[in-house]
């Protein structure tokens, strides 16, 4: 980033942030609201409230009642910035991402932290959770916006929910209770849809596809989707003879039957990994393959293939679809597919999307591989912003911080996206690098913002956090698996949404 850009960021952060005025009541509350995104934006190794606070010599106690005690509607800043990403990044191939993050705490005192499944280590271990939605616009050569919409807390059930003394120790206010996270991700959504955000699909990963209640919410509103699905989600590759009642039954002749029903001798739904070893529909499906894009450890070459199955509705019965269209012949696609490099790596995917021109295989497929984004939205949050650096513990402080963290971001990749350079990774990917490429990243290492006075480094430096170093990518040349891989598929094409037609 030249002197020039550094020199352009100021004015427009400060126009970006005006349309959030009337977020707050007072004057004095909204000035640590410039403070608080600066100091994401800022060089800062640790982005906590103490080191912020250092930057711009303010007494670190007003950004701690600025997040946790004055008064501002922190819901009407989420709405307004969903409304901004409505107004200036509609796009008719966006994608909507449901996934979730988990934050390393320790102690029983931070709000919703338990001991549950944490990504950020890999294991059971002690922290908070929080569910978000994000949106992605693809761009060719990397020029593609992605962003945070909406980010919440989860609260558990039997340790928090249950335990009404121990949230309001913590903040939690009385009307917050226990809901599933796939609660929290589809009203994410309404309240996105209601604010003018328009998704041309959506996509999720197993955990929340895996929920059939889940899926047909979405066919209910007409949504397409390409859901990961486990191994053991079952579906019809037959469509299954329906029973009508056509007269009214003998009442002489027995228990009268429910009506409409399943004939009883159709074959039953089977699990989608045997159908991908059993079933001679989709083993005369050819195999197609694909190099899906290039990343850090080198290329991702799928083979998939893509054909026409039946789901039960809330009776039991074969449901249509809900997305305007038949699907194919049976309402939804499965859509198999296999890591050529490492064969023993299979996704299943469902889709409720209805007849697809062109290439169907890879319309589906470039979805469903396309949640790539917010994980390296996270990974620009909590690298670059300190959405992970928070040491707050009640619960309106933290997701106060989650919704700012969002607005910071949104900024930071519509101000990448609009005075990045033309040269980029593949497919927007970062690379080995990424901090040498202009387009690589959404938040680039050195200081966006110029400082407000002199920073002590020994003061900020008590706890910082550690430095990332760049991986050195494997040499292609000399790696047999991917010369092989890249031999298979030199003649396929890439995946790209930007050719598909929006439904």
């Amino acid at each position: 980033m030249d002197a020039d850009t550094i020199l352009k960021i100021k004015p427009e952060l400060t126009r970006f942030l005006h349309q959030f005025d009337d977020c707050f009541g007072r004057r004095t509350t909204r000035r640590y609201l410039d403070l608080y995104v600066e100091g994401q934006l800022s060089d800062l190794q640790r982005k906590s409230l103490e080191p912020m606070a250092d930057y711009f010599h303010e007494p670190p106690r007003n950004l701690q009642q600025f997040l946790g005690l004055f008064r501002w509607d922190e819901h009407r800043l989420r709405d307004r910035l969903q409304q901004h990403v409505a107004r200036h990044h509609a796009h008719p191939h966006s994608v909507g991402v449901i996934d979730e993050t988990s934050f390393l705490k320790k102690g029983r005192k931070t709000a919703c932290v338990q001991r549950q499944h944490c990504g950020a280590a890999g294991k059971i271990d002690n922290c908070v959770v929080s569910v978000h939605l994000g949106y992605s616009v693809p761009g060719e050569a990397g020029r593609g916006f992605h962003t945070l919409l909406d980010g919440e807390l989860y609260l558990p059930e039997a340790t928090w929910h249950e335990d009404r003394e121990r949230c309001r120790e913590a903040g939690v206010p009385d009307d917050v209770v226990y809901r599933s996270k796939h609660r929290i991700a589809f009203e994410q959504y309404q309240r996105a849809v209601s604010h003018g955000v328009r998704f041309a699909w959506l996509t999720f990963d197993e955990f929340y596809g895996r929920s059939r209640d889940f899926l047909r919410q979405f066919d209910a509103c007409g949504q397409n989707y390409v859901a990961e699905v486990p191994a053991n989600f079952t579906a019809w590759t037959r469509p299954p003879e329906v029973l009508y009642r056509d007269h009214a039954r003998d009442k002489k002749s027995g228990r009268p039957r429910r009506y409409p029903r399943l004939k009883v001798k159709n074959n039953p739904r089977v699990e989608v990994r045997n159908i991908l070893r059993h079933s001679p529909i989709l083993r005369r499906a050819p195999w197609q393959t694909y190099h899906v894009k290039d990343g850090t450890k080198g290329p991702m070459v799928w083979r998939a293939k893509c054909i026409p199955v039946y789901l039960p509705d809330e009776q039991g019965l074969p449901a249509s679809g809900g997305s305007g269209g038949s699907g194919g012949s049976g309402g939804y696609h499965l859509l198999v597919a296999q890591n050529v490099l490492n064969q023993d790596e299979v996704k299943y995917f469902i889709s409720n999307a209805p007849q697809l021109p062109g290439d169907a295989t890879a319309t589906l497929l470039g979805v469903a591989f396309s949640r790539w984004t917010i994980e390296r939205v996270f990974e620009d949050a909590k690298g670059e912003l300190g959405m992970d650096h928070f040491e707050v513990r009640k619960f309106n402080a933290i997701q106060r911080h989650l919704l700012l963290s969002c607005l910071s971001h949104t900024f930071l990749a519509e101000f990448c996206l609009n005075h990045r350079g033309e040269k980029s990774a593949p497919d927007g990917v970062p690379g080995p690098h990424r901090d040498r490429h202009a387009g690589a990243g959404v938040g680039p290492r050195r200081p966006l913002l110029a400082p407000a006075g002199r920073i002590d480094r020994g003061a900020i430096g008590v706890n910082p956090g550690p430095q990332r170093q760049s991986r050195t990518q494997p040499s292609q040349a000399n790696d047999p698996t991917i010369t092989r891989g890249w031999r298979e598929t030199e003649e396929h094409q890439k995946v790209s949404l930007a050719a598909v037609v929006a439904l």
